[in-house]
């Protein structure tokens, strides 16, 4: 802790380097996050909630936001972070500083654009669901659990490909059956009764429990339970003290070989 707070000013200009080069040239800047959640929102309201009829959920539209925003910024970290290394290997192989402050510092950077975006799903889904209650407090402590979560599988991701460059490949194939097999147009409850499948899309997908709390909390107004508050709050220290364990253990090597 004390060489990341050493190299803080380092820390704080990759991140700002990393959000102008994300928006450089572009007018719309990070508007274009929400692109991307709203083609897939109207893409599933149209599948499930109009050709199908099979949503089981009023104002199904904010339903579906809420877990793409979520899933958004969780992909995007990872995605992100794989590269980041091999992205920033002349830095790496100049100059002595914490190396996880790169993948740290693309995963903040999803993070802030996550905040700004989810801030504005926030305040449509409160107004119209009149969802909002004093779990909204909540609602910060799942946020920071979430990033930890993401920066923790980032370190991983990213120091593993930069020593096996098939894993950025691999990701990206794995994340879309990932995509589909988490609850983000359905809740667990809609397509199974059997309490084995329910349990599996529950908790063992490691990113359900975050989406089902924070859309607990914005979308129905009502704290998570605490099985999912432990569930989210262990699986982000886990990931951290994992990521930052391999991360540690292979990162002598990373001026030689990116």
């Amino acid at each position: 802790m004390a060489e990341l707070k050493r190299y803080r000013y380092l820390f704080e200009q990759m991140v700002r380097r990393e959000l102008r080069q994300k928006y450089q040239g572009s007018a719309l800047g990070v508007a274009w996050y929400i692109v991307n959640p709203l083609v897939l929102m109207a893409a599933y309201y149209l599948m499930f909630g109009v050709i199908f009829k099979v949503a089981k959920h009023a104002d199904y539209p904010l339903f579906l936001m809420v877990g793409l925003v979520v899933w958004v910024f969780f992909s995007q970290s990872l995605l992100s972070s794989a590269p980041s290394l091999l992205d920033q290997g002349a830095l790496i192989r100049k100059a002595p500083f914490p190396r996880e402050t790169i993948p740290a510092a693309v995963v903040t950077v999803q993070a802030v654009t996550f905040l700004v975006v989810l801030g504005l799903v926030a305040v449509v889904t409160l107004a119209i669901r009149g969802s909002i209650s004093p779990a909204i407090l909540l609602l910060p402590v799942l946020l920071v659990a979430l990033y930890g979560f993401a920066l923790g599988l980032g370190l991983i991701v990213s120091v593993l490909h930069a020593h096996f460059r098939d894993v950025a490949p691999i990701l990206s194939a794995a994340l879309l059956p990932w995509f589909f097999l988490s609850p983000i147009f359905f809740a667990p409850g809609d397509i199974t009764d059997k309490a084995a499948a329910r349990f599996a899309m529950e908790w063992v997908n490691p990113i359900a429990p975050f989406i089902e709390a924070i859309r607990r909390v914005l979308y129905d107004g009502h704290a998570p339970s605490l099985a999912a508050l432990v569930y989210v709050l262990a699986a982000a220290a886990l990931a951290l003290l994992a990521g930052r364990a391999l991360f540690t253990r292979l990162q002598g090597e990373l001026a030689v070989i990116v």
